[in-house]
């Protein structure tokens, strides 16, 4: 079957922006990076910030040249480069969507034929004729994610696209990318999460400093790359005694991994650590840099006790700007809120860390340290638990 994505040799080299460099000097984006992708094929992208995902990602869907090699392109591309990044903030959401639509190759009238259906699945019934600027990221991400699943794309080019709403919407993000992959669509995704990157990609590109790293099945080149970024971590690790984090005991290399340049002084959950399934979970860490750093990344993850993950995200994959730790011994905080934990009842982990901005290591990172339960009804099997009904029609009979 012929590849709907051939990328052959590609090199980006980008001008130095300083005078004085020579050509020697130039910053290679990428260098040397082929690949194809099939139809039907969820084809991921990973690698550290700055490692050239973002730069091929704008390749694929036409945005700049390479600079030597070829990328070739096979039917109408739905591109999620920027989620919500190219609306107009002055526009209803009705409008934005129009924009989008016939930006993406779709007539007025077939992309006004289908906007129930954008609307039905971002869920903005109530707010789509209102200025996207009134719109919470969230919302805007939604109604940015519907309109480009909603145009019939042969090929889809998405940047952390998962974390988008609560876990129920993300469950139909997921049904919805399955279902165009059934019909066809070759989809390349850039991810930083690694179990998001195994539960749905085929296989994976592994970008290091715009060089291809790795290039093989998803399980592969997941495990590789977090086997480098651990192997660095631990590297990283000091040696030494237990450390106390808000009066619980943890012990580096074995429950607790980073530099410590950040740490994690405290991880307090709202209302606690029992909760209902469906309402609202709220987690506060509480942090201080021992030295300053830069955009540090945090980082979320919900398993159970088998390791079977349920939630994985972090503040780069939100989009989210953490601010700089400029001064040594600096404190803050910052909470992450889900407001509906839609998990069937059980025990579950809560997983936190603070990572280097490019993700090469961990400043602090706790393991199967936070324990949590769930409770409800046991109203069905799984890991999600959603609002759900059973209705009957109306049949007739005597």
């Amino acid at each position: 079957m012929e590849s709907r994505i051939i990328a052959e040799k590609v090199c980006k080299q980008y001008r130095p922006t300083s005078k004085g460099r020579s050509a020697r000097q130039h910053a290679w984006a990428l260098h040397d990076v082929s690949f194809s992708v099939a139809p039907g094929e969820m084809f991921g992208v990973v690698g550290a910030n700055g490692a050239g995902k973002s730069t091929l990602l704008r390749l694929l869907g036409g945005v700049g040249r390479p600079s030597t090699g070829s990328i070739r392109v096979a039917g109408r591309i739905g591109a999620l480069l920027d989620l919500a990044g190219g609306f107009l903030g002055d526009l209803t959401g009705r409008e934005n969507a129009v924009l989008a639509g016939v930006v993406a190759g779709l007539l007025k009238r077939e992309i006004e034929a289908r906007m129930d259906q954008i609307v039905a699945f971002a869920e903005l019934e109530e707010f789509i004729d209102e200025p996207v600027r009134t719109y919470s990221t969230g919302m805007m991400m939604r109604l940015a994610f519907s309109v480009a699943v909603h145009t019939d794309p042969e090929v889809l080019l998405v940047d952390e696209f998962l974390s988008v709403g609560d876990l129920a919407f993300q469950a139909k993000c997921h049904a919805r990318i399955r279902a165009l992959r059934d019909g066809g669509c070759a989809i390349v995704m850039v991810s930083h999460g690694m179990e998001q990157v195994r539960q749905l990609c085929d296989r994976v590109l592994w970008l290091r400093s715009g060089e291809v790293a790795a290039l093989g099945t998803a399980e592969v080149v997941a495990g590789l790359y977090e086997t480098e970024m651990r192997e660095e971590t631990l590297r990283r690790t000091p040696d030494g005694p237990k450390r106390t984090s808000g009066g619980l005991d943890l012990v580096p290399r074995e429950n607790r991994f980073g530099t410590f340049e950040v740490e994690l002084d405290s991880v307090v959950f709202h209302p606690g650590d029992m909760i209902f399934s469906g309402d609202a979970l709220g987690v506060t860490l509480c942090y201080h840099a021992k030295v300053p750093v830069n955009s540090p990344v945090f980082a979320v993850s919900i398993s159970k006790k088998d390791g079977t993950p349920c939630l994985d995200t972090n503040t780069h994959m939100a989009r989210v700007e953490v601010p700089d730790l400029r001064e040594k011994g600096e404190r803050r905080e910052i909470r992450f809120e889900i407001d509906r934990l839609e998990l069937a009842a059980g025990n579950y982990f809560l997983d936190v860390g603070i990572f280097e901005s490019d993700w090469k290591h961990a400043y602090d990172y706790h393991w199967h340290a936070y324990p949590f339960t769930v409770e409800g009804a046991p109203a069905h099997k799984g890991l999600l638990a959603p609002p759900c009904r059973w209705q009957f029609g109306g049949g007739k009979g005597t």
